[in-house]
């Protein structure tokens, strides 16, 4: 089934091209992820890395392809767009200005867009001088210092360097999104995930026959990441169906309505942006402290470490704050209330309108809170197989909580479980989205799709 529908793929001229272009340009971005920065021991970096393996460094460069623990010009992945994404979202909300221009349509959408790119390059200026800084401070375990020759020529071409591959990266999502097969963003980040499994795969067996790491363990470790994998599939496609009813209406000598229909609203509406976001507001502070020599700077930074309380409480806070915030800006009950009377739809039982559209606010809000916790835990899933929740720094009742509670909760497992958290529902998200715009393509040129008698239910995101 799957080898005739990949045949059916490449008989189709336009959607082949499409394909492969995306391939070549999945290529290129792979290339450049193993391109090292000038001035940088890669291999003082990347024994450093190798040291920090089962923690968040390695969590991180995962995510990030191997990018950073070989310290390449692509070392900044994608990460500075997303924020300034997040940031020019925000402040449509705020600012009347990017309000009227997100409504100006076609137009409106460039002209954010530009400012999206001046904001990337700001980000990636700011973010890269602090790992300039970073680097020029830190040696690998043997003490091999990570820069021979610090100085600002190195951390000006450090700046110049990595903001130019976010850069590159930035114009590669773009071109994927318009001749490719779309989701360009999308696409980068999953290919920087996906290219790190094998290795983590490999490091497992590694593990496994050193002794470190058991039969049992390995199996209870294989069948939580099936479960999770399975469970992150179920609520993406997961959603509550509002019957509507459509009233029957002549126009001219033609009868409409009078169908009985849906209307589909996800559990996940936000998918795993506000994740993204959470994450991404997280580091900003993380950055800034890199140039603040200050005491109360330097406590600040390090609360917000990976696996501190302050932290976890932020992250989780972030996550459903911006499920609701990102599922606001998306869905609109009133506008599509609006809708539904204009052309004589209704919910039976409820009063066209204003009734109709709390009806649908309140169930959205319900199903967001469950979408919202869902994410936190898929999120946090990692982090509690590592490295356990550290509960002593928690001010008054904080030792005392060390002390009653049971060390695989304040430790974690020891496990190295890289296949939750946001690597995971972007793994899922993504292959999802591009099975179902494949599909799409193919049902519309009249082949059969990947999934026989339905379709694959998925979202856009990033």
């Amino acid at each position: 089934m799957i080898i005739e529908s990949i045949r059916n793929i490449f008989s189709i001229p336009e959607l082949r091209q499409r394909v492969l272009f995306t391939f070549a340009l999945l290529a290129v971005f792979r290339i450049g992820a193993n391109i090292p920065t000038p001035g940088v021991n890669s291999a003082a970096v990347l024994e450093f890395f190798q040291s920090l393996q089962g923690t968040f460094f390695g969590f991180v460069d995962l995510f990030s392809g191997g990018a950073l623990s070989n310290m390449t010009i692509m070392a900044l992945g994608i990460m500075p767009y997303i924020s300034a994404s997040i940031i020019l979202q925000l402040l449509t909300v705020v600012w009347p200005y990017l309000e009227r221009l997100q409504k100006e349509g076609e137009l409106g959408r460039k002209k954010i867009t530009q400012y999206t790119r001046y904001g990337t390059i700001f980000l990636s200026i700011i973010q890269s001088m602090g790992i300039s800084f970073a680097l020029e401070n830190t040696s690998s375990p043997s003490g091999v210092p990570f820069v021979a020759d610090p100085s600002w020529s190195f951390r000006l071409m450090t700046v110049l360097t990595l903001t130019t591959g976010t850069a590159f990266l930035m114009w590669l999502g773009e071109q994927i999104t318009e001749r490719g097969i779309g989701n360009g963003i999308s696409l980068l980040i999953f290919s920087g995930i996906a290219v790190g499994l094998p290795r983590s795969l490999i490091t497992t067996y590694q593990q496994l026959e050193v002794g470190s790491l058991n039969v049992l363990t390995l199996i209870v470790l294989a069948a939580l990441m099936v479960a999770v994998t399975g469970f992150v599939v179920l609520m993406e496609s997961s959603q509550r169906r509002i019957p509507v009813q459509y009233a029957k209406r002549i126009v001219g000598r033609k009868l409409y309505g009078g169908q009985s229909t849906h209307l589909p609203i996800r559990v996940n509406t936000a998918g795993v942006i506000p994740v993204i976001f959470a994450s991404s507001i997280i580091m900003f502070p993380q950055t800034i402290a890199q140039f603040i020599n200050h005491p109360w700077a330097q406590a600040v930074s390090g609360q917000l470490n990976w696996g501190m309380p302050l932290y976890n409480l932020l992250y989780v806070s972030g996550i459903i704050f911006f499920c609701y915030f990102y599922t606001a800006i998306i869905f609109n009950p009133q506008d599509v209330a609006d809708n539904m009377r204009k052309y004589g739809g209704f919910v039976p039982g409820i009063r066209p309108g204003k009734r109709t559209a709390q009806y649908i606010d309140d169930i959205l809000t319900r199903l967001t809170l469950i979408g919202s916790v869902y994410l936190a835990a898929v999120a946090m899933l990692p982090q509690f197989l590592i490295s356990g929740f550290k509960v002593a720094p928690i001010p008054v009742i904080g030792p005392y909580l060390d002390a009653v509670l049971p060390l695989w909760l304040t430790e974690g497992l020891g496990v190295t479980f890289f296949f939750g958290g946001t690597s995971l529902l972007i793994l899922v998200g993504v292959a999802m989205d591009t099975v179902r715009q494949v599909e799409s393509q193919l049902v519309m040129r009249h082949y059969e799709g990947f999934i026989k008698g339905g379709r694959v239910r998925a979202r856009r995101f990033v």
